[in-house]
């Protein structure tokens, strides 16, 4: 099975819900009104598009219908599709990070499957020829380590542990000293997610943060922040808090597949000047691949 077909099948329930609302708004149209509108703005939030996303759609869907004169249901549910791919920005160098020297900073609350992510973003580096090493920097979750020690022998690149409890920063510090005597090309480092107490969470990316601008100066600097899809409008939330602790380049949405909430791509993408820039619709590690916008509606709409 492809990827497309992957995510056409992790987008099932997402699909089913859009669509099924879908039918119902348009099985009962007989004139775009203000009721109709009102039945498709529920249809959307009940997707997890948000409030925000879906209140810039119906604006967009209502000028077009204004400005061209549309009554005909098929133009209409084209302009719908037209307006929600509005919401979601491509990024031409989203992925352009990966032909750098780069260390990329993984963050995400516990749970979303920070490490799990961490694990297959390595094998894919690494199949696309690069020299990837693991930091395991979340020292104080249980089990953290070790899971990622399995990914790590798993994609047969190196890692970086201390033993719980440590400081990351130092799992930090040691991990450069390897980066660097292996003239390595990209450094993942896993971090902590106790976003309940942000001040030592703000601290410790700090203190991460002044290392990795001290003893890698040149090195580009990507922060991903990892979101479990299934957790709906509850990920918009996540994603204020980490903005305000550190500056996520891109988010990676996971759980795709076990979701119904598949609009929360579209909330997101429309909110935040955050591209999403992959997703994950299963647990082999090709199943976490680049988020395409035009596939991603594909899998939602048509």
């Amino acid at each position: 099975m492809g990827f497309f077909d992957k995510l056409k099948e992790g987008l099932a329930k997402t699909r089913t819900s859009i669509s099924n609302g879908l039918d119902t708004v348009f099985g009962d149209y007989s004139q775009v009104d203000d009721e109709f509108f009102e039945n498709l703005e529920e249809v959307l939030i009940m997707a997890d598009v948000g409030m925000t996303a879906t209140d810039r759609i119906i604006s967009r869907m209502k000028e077009r219908v204004r400005e061209e004169h549309i009554k005909d249901p098929d133009k209409v549910k084209e302009a719908l599709i037209e307006a929600v791919s509005e919401q979601i920005k491509p990024c031409d160098d989203a992925y352009s990070f990966v032909d750098e020297k780069t260390v990329v900073l993984v963050v995400g609350v516990n749970g979303v499957g920070k490490t799990t992510s961490i694990g297959k973003l390595a094998i894919s580096f690494k199949e696309q020829g690069k020299k990837v090493i693991l930091a395991a920097a979340d020292t104080f979750r249980a089990g953290a380590k070790e899971q990622l020690e399995i990914w790590a022998e798993r994609g047969d690149v190196e890692i970086v542990a201390q033993e719980d409890g440590a400081d990351p920063a130092a799992v930090i510090y040691e991990a450069v000293d390897v980066f660097n005597s292996r003239n390595a090309d990209i450094l993942i480092c896993d971090t902590a997610g106790r976003l309940h107490n942000k001040k030592n969470l703000m601290e410790e990316l700090s203190k991460i943060n002044r290392i990795l601008d001290k003893r890698l100066p040149d090195a580009r600097k990507e922060v991903l922040l990892v979101l479990d899809a299934t957790t709906g409008q509850n990920a918009i939330s996540q994603v204020r808090e980490f903005i305000s602790v550190c500056e996520p380049t891109g988010i990676i949405l996971t759980k795709m597949d076990g979701s119904a909430k598949g609009g929360i791509v579209i909330a997101i993408s429309s909110e935040f000047d955050i591209p999403v820039k992959y997703i994950g619709v299963g647990e082999k590690p090709d199943d976490l691949q680049k988020f395409d916008p035009e596939e991603f509606m594909k899998a939602i709409f048509r």
